[in-house]
């Protein structure tokens, strides 16, 4: 079972506990993450003009728009991941195919062997029954 980490992190210069299932890897990662945001946002002058709530509003937003577009990249590999799927299902279809295809040809062509086989012995026995005449 997971057990729960509690580590000091620090966000923004200042020091948080963050708490939480996953690894201490995982919640360092996190408050990275944080940090490398708000260092984002305050490369822009208007941001450091602004109020502490609309600083916080903006990152907000940075942080949901990095996450709806992590989204729509994941959407779009599960779709490309069905379509590649689809796509196997189909050959694999297209290899029996062929297989039972190239297996009822070469019957026919061992059924032609023997027919071959079987009119030559004829012609043998024609041609001896010609010459004993």
């Amino acid at each position: 079972m997971a057990q729960k980490h509690d580590i000091p992190v620090v966000i923004n210069n200042k020091v948080f506990t963050l708490s939480g299932m996953e690894s201490e890897e995982y919640l360092q990662n996190v408050a990275t993450y944080i940090n490398s945001k708000i260092a984002e946002c305050q490369t822009s002058e208007s941001y450091k003009r602004s109020s502490a709530e609309y600083q916080n509003i903006l990152l907000a937003l940075n942080i949901a728009d990095d996450y709806f577009k992590a989204k729509m990249q994941v959407n779009q590999m599960l779709s490309d991941d069905d379509d590649k799927d689809k796509q196997i299902y189909d050959l694999r279809h297209d290899v029996i195919e062929y297989q039972i295809k190239c297996e009822a040809a070469q019957k026919m062509a061992d059924e032609y062997k023997e027919k071959i086989s079987e009119l030559q012995r004829q012609i043998i026995k024609l041609e001896a029954e010609n010459n004993v005449k």
